[in-house]
């Protein structure tokens, strides 16, 4: 969870002094603005988060073998967002986007500290690129897929006139 910590952190330094207004704005049709990129950030987290939860709760034992998640952050290969965390198109502010980032990541690590360690190895998740993931390796996937979403708010910082 700290490489998670220090990624989030530095998606929130990179918008520090951004607009509403800039944030909010598409610069072409069907990208994304940087908010609904934070959007999908809020969303895939909080779902990772329920999924990993449910799994623990009613999973049965399935092992994996390490995927090479730090993949992730290469962002020569496209990945269309599924439908449950693609980000609604629709203004929404620095601040309630904050509390929302804040909440899902709250609901991580409490649940990452309450997990019995055995169990996050011992169960999986499918992944949509990856295959099966073991649940411990959702966790820093949650991270690097944050890193590959800073490159894309980066590269759409520098298109803000």
């Amino acid at each position: 969870m700290e490489e998670n910590n220090k990624i989030r952190q530095e998606i929130l330094i990179s918008v520090r002094g951004l607009s509403n207004e800039q944030l909010n704005e598409q610069f072409e049709d069907g990208r994304w603005s940087i908010m609904q990129v934070l959007d999908h950030l809020y969303l895939m987290e909080r779902a990772i988060t329920h999924s990993i939860s449910r799994e623990l709760a009613t999973g049965k034992e399935k092992f994996v073998d390490p995927k090479p998640i730090e993949l992730t952050v290469c962002r020569s290969t496209k990945v269309d967002a599924p439908s449950f965390v693609a980000p609604a198109n629709e203004f929404i502010a620095l601040e309630e986007m904050k509390i929302k980032l804040s909440q899902s990541r709250e609901d991580l690590t409490k649940l990452v500290n309450d997990a019995d360690n055995s169990l996050l190895k011992k169960r999986a998740l499918p992944h949509p690129v990856f295959g099966d993931l073991s649940l411990k390796q959702w966790i820093p996937f949650v991270g690097l897929h944050e890193k590959r979403h800073l490159a894309q708010i980066e590269e759409l910082k520098g298109k803000l006139i």
